[in-house]
């Protein structure tokens, strides 16, 4: 089967291809550019792409390809824009740009398939376009990781704001009739918080949306923690995923005794966030 590049998609001739560049963003040690871009996309559309510190990535008149890190070989068509002003700002945004409309379908649902080896992350276009091979083009427009099972659940603080606050359709459906117990882990000292969402509190998905709200759910000892240490803590530091689920139909009962045999089994009364 013959590969399709991206410029199979974009068409770009070859008196535009020389003017054209890319941006590869990906994690840079402090902030995650997808959950950012889950968050909104234009803050990797216009901060990420137009950000420099020294180093200038475009000049006025150049088109610039926006493409967001996915796996080590994968990458996320998020945006094209024009360059239409070099605003000569270091350590800050650098450059307007108007977004190129006639591609505006590929946003966000093409996938490339590309081995990027060089440490720059701004490249020409030319140099590597007869590399850019289309992976995947997605129905919708991504918006993170599917669903992937109740055992292997284990989000950030921040992945779970997305889906709750998004109202992500796989996930909701999957907890929002779930009953379970559940692990808050502070990654930050290793503490652990061992919970249970039933019936009489909302079931997964509210129980969960709590602690988006506020960080604590009403828990005593999560509370302290805010009080004493901020939201920004539990934003930064906590980590859920699920022990035990169960569907709706299960006992209240059932999952108040499972959540106190955790409770023993991790010792997260003695040395966790858990105060009964």
């Amino acid at each position: 089967m013959d590969k399709i590049f991206l410029n199979d998609l974009l068409n770009f001739k070859q008196d535009e291809i020389d003017n054209v560049k890319i941006k590869f963003n990906q994690y840079d040690g402090e902030d995650d550019p997808m959950t950012l871009y889950q968050n909104d996309p234009e803050i990797v559309n216009t901060r990420w792409l137009f950000w420099r510190a020294k180093r200038s990535y475009f000049c006025e008149g150049q088109v610039a390809i926006c493409f967001l890190k996915l796996s080590d070989d994968t990458w996320l068509l998020t945006t094209i824009k024009n360059i239409t002003q070099d605003l000569e700002v270091y350590d800050g945004i650098a450059y307007n740009g108007e977004e190129l409309e006639k591609y505006k379908k590929y946003y966000g649902r093409v996938i490339v398939k590309y081995h990027k080896t060089l440490r720059a992350q701004g490249i020409y276009y030319k140099t590597i376009c007869n590399q850019l091979e289309v992976n995947q083009i997605l129905p919708v427009i991504f918006d993170g990781d599917n669903f992937p099972g109740y055992d292997k659940v284990c989000l950030s603080f921040k992945q779970l704001e997305i889906i709750v606050k998004r109202r992500k359709g796989d996930w909701v459906a999957a907890l929002e009739n779930q009953k379970a117990v559940y692990l808050i882990t502070d990654t930050k000292n290793g503490k652990l918080y061992v919970g249970s969402a039933t019936s009489d509190n909302g079931m997964l998905l509210q129980r969960w949306g709590n602690y988006v709200l506020d960080g604590h759910g009403g828990n005593k000892e999560l509370i302290e923690l805010v009080n004493m240490k901020g939201f920004d803590y539990v934003q930064q530091n906590f980590q859920y995923s699920i022990l035990e689920n169960y569907n709706s139909k299960v006992e209240d009962k059932v999952i108040l005794q499972r959540e106190s045999w955790w409770k023993e089994t991790l010792q997260s009364r003695k040395f966790g966030y858990n105060s009964n």
